[in-house]
């Protein structure tokens, strides 16, 4: 049955507190993003009930409603059309929620943002060092020796020689500076004039550009070392953030005509006396110490485990891109060339993976194996997203079964030792990267397993039973017969208000009468009481009061249409007595008008009955 958009939409609308508690709204492939000003007035448990809505979770200050690709973007038209606002871009909608997120969230995010384009460059250079290695490993095919081997190689790794290059250009996107200016700093910091970073050991220059204070023989307070940052990457964003706000200064105070000379210029000049003399020595120092810490604690089987545990919380939280930094200079150091952070992540992903597959086995509503499944195998070659935010998350204890089922994987990890030789691969696709794979089998089971019997076992489906309709009704009994006005084989229609049924083609409207909103008939009414045509759920009701829309048995879908062109009336002479989400029975009364007004509004006063969704079914019969 094809979704209604509209419904869909206003009942988002309705349970997120109304149009005033959205700063902005925008949508991506698949997901409906907004930025709310007051949680508190959020009915999270209603929406995560919503027809069409597959998903629902909060991140970086959004609130994300999964909604589905080629359906999200209708969706997110009526939702503009119910509230009157404007369309934003995903921009938009991210500096929003940035303003709202705490201090160190916002600090931490632009690594992600850096990291997350630049991924397929490292992911491609990352398996193609795997293949490579490989088959310079094949005993007998002598490939290692070969100028193949040598030319491969050189492509491989090319990626990971330049990272601070390919950081800086990504880096000046995010913080808005200009692409290639930063494209300048990355490659200042790697130039060939400077030591390589890696072999500071065997010795190096410096200048004295601002004197020559010495503190000891060998040290000079003022010196500069001629090293370069090869494998750093703190140092790299950092200094393409002074060098962006720099240029963006010049930008605003050098007059336009000087422009173009004095800003690339300065800002390049001062970036660099900036980036030498304090920012690349305080923050690569920083960041070894960093990566010397991870070392440690990926080696040791507790600090494997709680990793493990805790990766998923970092997904949660949009934290898990600054693990780019750490797996990145693991990759980048001659002494490691292993990605060791690689096993844990896997570990972890695979947990959640088997979770949410036990979910998807376990549960007997449709909606959640729909849900649960695809997600699952998603997770499984390393998108955990969908299995997090979708099911493991919104169930609880399928995703606590994830996390020790990524901790008890994580400690097999560090245990074994193995390791990947790229970074932003998991799971499955994983294989190409790692350096043993009976090994990373064995996690992948381990991880995936315990996590699948957690949920398995401690997950039970909470099937909520509607409330009998007479705990929730307030009809009044039917005043009159009612017959049924259309058929078919999902069940009966009966004729909401009193009269003479007339053709379709008779109703005195083009767009109903040809039956391009669905088959249906035409009432002349005797009354004004538009009563239910049968036990169900009120899915719409017109802001104009004039229309309502109600859902029944076997998902037939019907629309009530008071009168022809009464939307033109703004509600004058309608009453409804329901609302959206009611259950309702048949005979109940929905709405009241007022055929006066109606008459004097020159409008014919037909009551149009419809079932929108007639070509699901193979027979529809109109008429009583």
């Amino acid at each position: 049955m094809a979704l209604d958009y509209r419904k869909c939409a206003q009942e988002i609308v309705d349970h997120i507190g109304g149009r005033d508690n959205v700063a902005q709204a925008a949508h991506c492939a698949t997901r409906l993003r907004l930025v709310i000003k007051d949680n508190s007035k959020v009915d999270k448990e209603y929406l995560d009930n919503v027809e069409g809505v597959k998903g629902m979770f909060e991140s970086n200050g959004q609130l994300q409603l999964i909604i589905g690709t080629g359906t999200v973007n209708k969706v997110y038209d009526e939702f503009l059309s119910i509230t009157g606002m404007t369309a934003a871009t995903k921009d938009d909608v991210k500096a929003a929620a940035a303003a709202k997120q705490p201090l160190w969230k916002q600090l931490l995010k632009p690594i992600g943002d850096v990291f997350v384009p630049i991924l397929p460059a490292i992911v491609a250079s990352g398996l193609m060092m795997g293949l490579v290695e490989a088959l310079g490993k094949i005993p007998g095919l002598n490939f290692a020796g070969t100028d193949w081997y040598s030319f491969l190689d050189m492509v491989a790794n090319t990626a990971f020689a330049y990272l601070p290059v390919i950081v800086a250009i990504s880096a000046a996107r995010v913080f808005g500076g200009n692409i290639f200016l930063g494209a300048v700093i990355g490659l200042l910091m790697i130039h060939s004039a400077l030591t390589n970073g890696w072999s500071a050991a065997d010795g190096y220059g410096v200048w004295y550009l601002f004197g020559n204070i010495r503190i000891t023989d060998s040290y000079s307070l003022l010196q500069i070392n001629q090293l370069g940052y090869q494998g750093h990457v703190i140092p790299v964003i950092i200094a393409v953030l002074l060098m962006s706000n720099i240029e963006k200064w010049f930008h605003k105070h050098v007059p336009e005509m000087l422009d173009l000379f004095i800003t690339p210029l300065c800002t390049v000049l001062i970036t660099a006396l900036i980036t030498f003399t304090m920012i690349g020595p305080v923050f690569s120092g920083l960041e070894t110490l960093v990566l010397s810490g991870a070392r440690v604690l990926v080696k040791n089987p507790v600090g494997a485990m709680v990793m493990g545990a805790i990766y998923p919380v970092t997904v949660v939280m949009g934290l898990h891109h600054m693990y780019n930094v750490i797996e990145a200079g693991m990759l980048s150091d001659p002494a490691l060339m292993l990605n060791t952070w690689m096993p844990i992540a896997s570990a972890a992903n695979f947990a959640q993976f088997g979770a949410c597959l036990a979910v998807g086995l376990k549960a007997k509503n449709n909606k959640t194996k729909v849900i649960a499944i695809p997600s699952a195998l998603s997770a499984s070659l390393g998108i955990t997203e969908p299995a997090i935010f979708g099911v493991n998350l919104r169930y609880y204890k399928p995703f606590l079964a994830g996390m020790v089922g990524g901790a008890v994987g994580s400690i097999f990890g560090a245990v074994t030792g193995i390791g990947a030789t790229a970074y932003g691969v998991t799971g499955i696709p994983g294989y190409l990267t790692i350096n043993n794979i009976p090994v990373y089998t064995i996690l992948l089971l381990v991880s995936g397993g315990v996590a699948f019997a957690g949920a398995w076992i401690f997950w039970n489906e909470d099937v909520k039973t509607p409330k009998k309709a007479e705990e929730d009704k307030t009809e009044e009994a039917a005043p009159f017969e009612q017959k049924p006005v259309i058929t078919c084989e999902a069940g009966e229609i009966l004729a909401p208000v009193k009269g003479n049924v007339i053709p379709q083609d008779k109703i005195p409207d083009e767009t109903f009468a040809t039956g391009v909103l669905g088959s249906g008939v035409g009432i002349e009414p005797e009354e004004e009481t538009v009563h239910a045509p049968f036990d169900g759920t009120i899915s719409s009701v017109a802001e104009s009061k004039h229309a309502v829309g109600i859902s029944g048995p076997n998902d037939m879908e019907v629309l009530i249409h008071i009168g022809v062109d009464t939307v033109s009336m703004n509600g004058e002479g309608f009453e409804p007595l329901v609302k959206e989400g009611d259950k309702v029975t048949a005979g109940q009364p929905l709405l009241r008008f007022s055929r006066k007004a109606i008459r004097a509004a020159k409008h014919p006063d037909v009551v149009v009955v419809l079932l929108t969704n007639s070509d699901d079914y193979k027979e529809v019969k109109l008429g009583n």
